[in-house]
């Protein structure tokens, strides 16, 4: 446990309160670290794909290899996190500016933020996360953020339940958080379509392939043609796009059965308790069985409980996700009640979630539980602003 926001402390300036919000991490065990600001990009567009790279600040070093202004800190940090051998688990907390090109302002925002790294006791882990940031909240003067909450991995639960070719199932999962997903139910359902497709004989021929020969055999073919990326996407990608699309071609499409328990599953919403109560029911109905998911998020709302959250002002949502696809478990987002959903600018004030699979793809040797926050100090400190405002 860590202890409650006090009132904002005196003065009330910027400096001030992210001095206080650093102190809360650190009473609550997160130490902070300082990972470097220029990063190696590839990093970055693995792990976000290529169409992050619009929005990255990019140079490169005398060898030519791409560099970029850190987009993010979960990233490094982690990077920072396996290369200084830190024993597991591990508790770290940030502090500094980022660099991304948003269209809403300056291109440099700070960002402040804890990552728990290798805690087994994953749903007591996710609550203190949730608790930090609704105390980061309460330390700029906001103790009752909107708060919502999705599942990453009740979703990729659902799809190993369901009758789907494997690369249909990555393709949704991909999808997932980035609202493309109701798109897909209806384009991929009852495939194949009338009509032959553009590349029909080079689907045709990899139809039924080994999967890792077939990408290895694509990859060969664009790289011997001298092409690097399509449309932003890279030879890997375009790879996969392909191997995804033999699948479907084959009729490895959704039956309208399948579409339809997707569709009633992403209609879910509502407190923790109601959404758990109705995602059993259909999937009883269903004869599908994602019980030991469904254990872990009701085990979940029972510590977010026992952190004083109380779950009726929580909004759950089977559809939120968030558009990085290495988060793995619950995604949650804090915002300003009083900000407009329709307010894209706004943003959320703290943002977070389960990435159990980060450290592994950034070199370590072990898959490693990771959960964590980043909090906008700057949206926060016009929180605070705001308030001295209306007094």
């Amino acid at each position: 446990m860590f202890p409650a926001a006090s009132a904002p402390i005196e003065p009330r300036d910027p400096s001030s309160l992210e001095d206080a919000l650093l102190a809360a991490f650190d009473a609550a065990g997160f130490a902070r670290i300082h990972p470097p600001i220029l990063q190696p990009a590839d990093v970055f567009l693995d792990l976000s794909g290529e169409s992050i790279r619009r929005r990255m600040y990019l140079t490169a070093d005398a060898e030519g290899r791409e560099l970029c202004l850190r987009p993010d800190l979960t990233i490094p940090v982690a990077r920072a996190v396996i290369a200084g051998g830190m024993r597991m688990p591990a508790r770290v907390s940030y502090l500094g500016p980022v660099f991304r090109f948003r269209g809403e302002g300056s291109g440099e925002f700070r960002q402040a933020g804890v990552e728990s790294f290798g805690r087994t006791d994953i749903e007591a882990a996710d609550a203190e996360i949730v608790a930090l940031g609704l105390n980061a909240c309460a330390l700029y003067g906001l103790p009752q953020p909107q708060i919502r909450l999705g599942d990453v991995g009740l979703f990729a639960a659902l799809l190993e339940a369901l009758p789907l070719a494997p690369a249909l199932r990555r393709r949704l999962l991909k999808d997932f958080g980035q609202g493309r997903l109701d798109a897909d139910l209806g384009r991929l359902r009852d495939r194949p379509q009338e009509g032959a497709s553009a590349h029909a004989g080079v689907l045709a021929a990899l139809a039924g392939a080994d999967p890792a020969a077939a990408r290895a055999l694509i990859t060969d073919l664009l790289s011997i043609a001298g092409i690097s990326t399509v449309g932003g996407r890279t030879v890997s990608e375009i790879a996969e796009r392909f191997l995804e699309q033999s699948s479907l071609e084959a009729g490895a499409g959704l039956s309208a059965e399948t579409a339809q328990i997707l569709s009633r599953y992403l209609s879910i919403s509502g407190t923790p308790d109601d959404a758990s109560a109705r995602m059993r029911a259909l999937t009883a109905e269903a004869g599908i069985d994602i019980s030991a998911a469904l254990d872990v998020f009701d085990r979940r709302s029972g510590f977010l409980t026992a952190y004083a959250v109380n779950l009726a002002d929580v909004r759950f949502s089977t559809a939120f996700g968030r558009p990085l696809d290495y988060y793995s478990g619950m995604v949650f987002e804090l915002h300003d009640p009083k900000a407009s959903i329709s307010d894209r600018t706004a943003g959320p004030l703290v943002a977070g979630g389960r990435y159990d699979k980060l450290l592994s793809r950034l070199g370590a040797e072990h898959c490693v539980p990771g959960v964590g926050l980043a909090a906008w100090v700057e949206r926060l400190a016009a929180l605070d602003l705001s308030a001295e405002a209306a007094r």
